[in-house]
């Protein structure tokens, strides 16, 4: 099957490294993190049974299912999508701990991965799932790590640039989804975590690097550059939303160009999609058609 299941603190199947080396050449493996307040312990949290599976429950809320929007079915061969799920419940810090931990076993995962199937892992995470993926590819063997999306990542920049920095990180490729909508939640993140002294991940890293891209998906432009390069995409933002970057339609279809077809989509030419300057903090507050609406005069003067 295309979809399998592994969860931290537990054993991985067997199955999962065996249906790994039995992957044709050029078939993409992909993980698949979730974020906070998901838990494969407790049956009604259960990333299973929601954005990790094929068939999410109907009634969930923001319930879509990941591994069909990569483009993976029950029993295709389309590649191999493992659904990571791991104890994000409780408190913040206390969850934001726990990714570091789980972020240690996936790498042992990742490296045990690639060792089966001769190839690099691509990985999608969510919020603190971002976390646990990029902590896992600060761990896990040069070369392992091929590409990376970051959805909202609940993680602080210092966290991220030793994340890079590491010698998988080094040889990966992060697109670092943003949006202006995520502004309350980034702020949040910073005061529980750092007291307002650290920045979190929505505007990047602190010093760009060549296989970092920050793709802010609520900037009209951005928008209007991926739309040049095929993909039609919902343009409405919201004024605070944690869950756009896989929630609004049509951008599923980037991401599952990024990690599942790369060549298609070389890291440059996802870069020239990136705003000049990113828009300031909270300019989401404005009206969001107020916001647009400026951005286009602002092309159509230019132009």
């Amino acid at each position: 099957m295309a979809l399998v299941t592994a969860d931290s603190e537990g054993f991985f199947p067997h199955a999962l490294l065996q249906r790994a080396a039995d992957l044709p050449p050029g078939r993409p493996i992909v993980i698949m993190i979730h974020g906070y307040r998901f838990s494969p312990r407790i049956p009604e949290a259960s990333p299973h049974r929601h954005i990790l599976s094929l068939a999410p429950d109907p009634a969930a809320q923001r319930a879509m299912s990941w591994p069909q929007a990569l483009g993976f079915t029950e029993n295709g061969d389309e590649g191999l999508a493992v659904a990571f799920g791991w104890h994000a419940r409780g408190g913040l810090r206390a969850a934001y701990a726990r990714a570091a931990d789980a972020g240690a076993e996936l790498a042992a995962l990742v490296d045990a991965l690639v060792l089966a199937a001769r190839r690099p892992v691509a990985m999608i995470g969510h919020s603190l799932g971002a976390r646990v993926a990029l902590a896992a590819m600060q761990r896990a063997a040069p070369g392992s790590v091929g590409r990376v999306v970051l959805l909202s990542a609940a993680e602080l920049q210092g966290r991220a640039e030793a994340a890079i920095a590491s010698p998988a990180g080094m040889l990966a490729e992060v697109v670092n989804v943003t949006s202006r909508e995520n502004d309350p939640y980034d702020l949040g993140l910073e005061l529980i975590l750092s007291g307002g002294r650290q920045r979190a991940l929505g505007f990047g890293l602190g010093q760009p690097r060549r296989n970092w891209v920050d793709l802010q998906i609520d900037d009209p432009d951005t928008l209007d550059s991926l739309r040049r390069l095929g993909f039609s995409i919902e343009g409405r933002a919201s004024r605070a939303c944690h869950w756009s970057p896989y929630l609004r339609t049509g951008l599923f279809a980037v991401w599952r160009t990024v990690l599942c077809q790369p060549a298609a989509l070389p890291l440059p030419l996802l870069a020239m999609a990136r705003p000049e300057r990113p828009a300031r903090r909270w300019s989401r507050l404005i009206a969001p058609g107020r916001a647009d609406r400026a951005a286009a005069q602002r092309r159509l003067s230019s132009s």
